[in-house]
């Protein structure tokens, strides 16, 4: 074969390894394309102090271990979250992951107003955005994951009517009162005890005890308002902030009625000793798992939930289950 010949069979031989190199690119799945590469998704929860958002932290790193291999990629998570409740630095935290490269980015919104223009804006600079625990309905973010919050509220006040027999004088323990899923179980709680007509409100201070969510905070606010106020018999709270912290809770087992939103392991303590009759614990290391197998499905697969609002349902801690349920912390908390 001469020399001109030669040359030309290489080229073709070489044009074909390419076409066919470039087919079979296009037919592998979006997983192997993501080989090698890094993506960053940013976490800003509301707060650092609070325990349900350590356990969203861990939820978020474990899904990123577990899903790299799948998606072929160097998955990290930049935790982007105030030490307290502070929805500027949120809003500063989303900007800052946005302008960094982020690709994905999960919040949990201390005051939806604040937030929603910095989604927004992340948004419009092709960042997926979605919320976690707390919605900012009116933003531009593709999904919501956790509690129905609605929900939430009638179930602790259901359930905490059934404990003190449908009868006496309950307050509500109701966090920040700008987080939209508190005031949005506030309500919750007031729609169901509207069902329960020998049940009452506080009347002092209108019944709902807001505060700053810091364990000693929250138990102050409650204690400050019992001592004030000893008529109440039960309480409804929307979150578990006091539970956190030890002799929370200052009677006698069982003497003033206890629902409670989380079941976290301090918080188990207060359900085994009979100060609190029942938990009702959120998907909060779900809310770090899940987010991030939603978002990486929209990052690498361009595919969106099955609904703009994933709810997970409550689940009922009791003093029948809590050592079966307890035994779940041990993964849920990295240990």
């Amino acid at each position: 074969m001469n020399t001109t010949r030669r040359g030309f069979v290489q080229k073709m031989a070489a044009v074909s390894i390419c076409a066919a190199a470039l087919v079979y690119g296009a037919l592998l799945p979006s997983s192997a394309q993501a080989q090698d590469k890094k993506i960053t998704i940013g976490m800003v929860a509301k707060s650092q102090s609070n325990a349900v958002f350590q356990a969203a932290y861990q939820g978020a790193k474990d899904a990123a271990k577990e899903l790299g291999p799948k998606y072929g990629a160097e998955i990290t998570i930049d935790w982007q979250t105030p030490a307290d409740e502070d929805a500027q630095k949120q809003a500063e935290a989303i900007d800052a992951l946005a302008r960094n490269g982020a690709a994905g980015i999960a919040v949990s919104c201390t005051e939806a107003r604040t937030l929603t223009p910095a989604i927004n804006k992340a948004v419009q600079k092709g960042v997926m955005v979605m919320c976690f625990d707390s919605d900012a309905p009116k933003s531009k973010r593709f999904a919501y994951y956790g509690t129905d919050d609605m929900s939430c509220g009638q179930r602790v006040m259901r359930d905490l009517a059934t404990a003190m027999g449908d009868k006496g004088t309950i307050a509500i323990l109701a966090g920040n009162q700008s987080a939209p899923n508190l005031q949005i179980r506030v309500q919750g709680v007031k729609d169901e005890l509207a069902k329960h007509p020998n049940i009452k409100l506080l009347e002092a201070g209108g019944g709902v005890f807001y505060h700053e969510e810091t364990p000693e905070k929250a138990a102050e606010a409650l204690q400050t308002a019992q001592n004030a106020n000893p008529s109440i018999e039960g309480w409804a709270l929307i979150g578990g902030w006091p539970l956190f912290t030890a002799n929370a809770l200052p009677w006698e087992p069982g003497k003033i009625k206890v629902v409670s939103v989380d079941a976290l392991p301090a918080q188990l303590a207060y359900l085994r000793d009979g100060h609190v009759q029942e938990l009702l614990a959120q998907d909060c290391y779900g809310w770090g798992h899940r987010s991030v197998e939603i978002l990486l499905d929209k990052i690498i697969n361009k595919k969106d939930p099955p609904s703009l609002r994933v709810i997970d349902p409550l689940t009922s801690v009791t003093k029948d289950n809590v050592d079966e349920f307890a035994k779940n912390w041990e993964k849920w908390l990295g240990k």
